[in-house]
């Protein structure tokens, strides 16, 4: 079987998935886009409303703050062949009472997350997009515990491999506000490792910092 038959099969098989059915109030709709090409992994949260509605990730506004973080277009943040996108919870999960949304639905990433990675070896660099997908890598990796500030602005000890960002949602304006190193140190970094991972070139890092 070739690598695009496995995925090919893979998505089929996620997409009539009905683990998490009673818990989803707009019903099953996996969203991710993955192929064993891609070489930078955006690994998410959940998908919102606009985004099951979609089917396609990151179609909302905390997209396009994402896209303008990377400083990208459309055009190149959905191409599969060269970007995956992966939600720790596959489907919509819902809202909180206080109206935020829910958390991933927790029987989603032991089922699904491991055998995904599987088929996906070219990956270089996986940005960790919020707190759910910086929580998900932490217990892989054994990481300490640390807020997403803390490990956002302590990006250069998570490369060559993972780069922390916070999720890219409307909140995130007046955390930007009040952390103006974001914009000034860690964006222009983010688009250097960015486009090295995605280059065709070997990455070179200069970074040799461990968490």
């Amino acid at each position: 079987m070739t690598a695009a038959a496995e995925v090919a099969d893979l998505l089929r098989e996620i997409r009539a998935c009905r683990h998490c059915v009673a818990h989803l109030p707009l019903g099953p709709r996996p969203v991710l886009h993955i192929s064993p090409t891609a070489r930078v992994l955006i690994a998410s949260q959940a998908p919102g409303t606009r985004v099951h509605e979609a089917g396609i990730s990151f179609w909302d506004a905390s997209g396009d703050r994402l896209r303008a973080w990377l400083g990208i277009d459309k055009k190149l943040f959905y191409d599969e062949t060269r970007i995956a996108i992966l939600p720790v919870g596959l489907c919509y999960p819902g809202r909180l009472p206080n109206g935020g949304d829910a958390p991933p639905r927790p029987e989603c990433a032991p089922i699904w997350r491991s055998r995904i990675l599987a088929v996906m070896p070219a990956l270089r660099l996986t940005l960790l997009v919020g707190t759910y997908a910086q929580e998900a890598a932490a217990r892989q990796e054994g990481w300490p515990k640390a807020s997403m500030t803390d490990r956002v602005r302590a990006y250069e000890a998570y490369l060559p491999r993972y780069f922390p960002l916070p999720h890219p949602s409307w909140r995130t304006g007046a955390w930007e506000r009040k952390n103006p190193w974001f914009s000034q140190d860690v964006l222009p970094a983010l688009r250097n490792v960015f486009r090295a991972a995605l280059s065709d070139k070997k990455m070179a890092v200069p970074w040799d910092r461990q968490v």
